[in-house]
């Protein structure tokens, strides 16, 4: 059978929880319940690197701008995740080229983290906490299941994530205003923080007590302005 729907359904989950999806297929791998997973990803110290990652994104990816933070750092880790393991599945099977399956991996993987890091930015514009909880639940759940799924049905298990794909795609254009406001909050943050790193930590007395934004922006147009006249 061909590798291909095992191919993009561990792309697709590598682009929402890479260290998940290489724990379990190592895990599958090691006890024998599947017999297409490489060798590599059932090495020890695989297994145990990606036990450990997993455990560390499992607390980052549910508080609120850390989640954020760590999708800006993997968006290179999981596109290169779902290639390399989309270029090991197909060197363990020989039904596809390695460079087509890293290729196909890497690209999907890419689109559905995509999906996740700005699906959380537009998370992020609200107050509360507990929807990002919710949100990396149903992800870890979902990445588990469907690769589980995988295991015993691919060609389904990958229709499924093409469906998953393709609707968070939709839902990522229908939350682009709240992911610009998020992007809005975030570069007022940076600018508030720069304010504070000046000498005295704060504004001119006049200005003291005032919001920082309010005070940089009201600043900048103090710039353009001529200066008083001499005495």
């Amino acid at each position: 059978m061909s590798v291909l729907p095992l191919v993009f359904t561990s792309g697709w989950a590598s682009g929402v929880n890479a260290y998940a999806v290489v724990l379990l297929l190592g895990v599958f791998g090691a006890t024998g319940l599947s017999d297409d997973i490489p060798q590599t990803l059932q090495r020890p110290e695989v297994l145990i690197a990606a036990g450990v990652l997993f455990l560390c994104e499992s607390v980052a990816d549910k508080i609120p701008y850390l989640d954020s933070f760590w999708d800006t750092v993997h968006t290179v880790v999981r596109p290169l995740a779902g290639a390399w393991i989309g270029a090991l599945l197909a060197g363990q099977s020989g039904s596809l080229p390695d460079v087509a399956a890293g290729l196909l991996g890497g690209s999907t993987a890419l689109a559905s983290h995509a999906v996740k890091s700005g699906t959380r930015m537009a998370v992020n514009t609200s107050p509360e906490p507990f929807t990002n909880v919710v949100l990396s639940i149903a992800e870890d759940l979902g990445v588990g299941g469907i690769v589980t799924f995988a295991m015993f049905h691919p060609v389904a298990a990958a229709v499924i994530a093409g469906v998953l794909l393709a609707a968070g795609l939709v839902v990522l254009v229908l939350l682009i205003s709240r992911i610009r406001r998020y992007l809005r909050r975030r570069a007022r943050r940076r600018e508030e923080r720069a304010l504070l790193r000046r000498p005295g930590g704060t504004g001119p007395p006049e200005e003291e007590g005032q919001p920082a934004g309010a005070v940089a922006r009201r600043g900048s147009r103090r710039s353009g302005r001529a200066g008083p006249p001499p005495g």
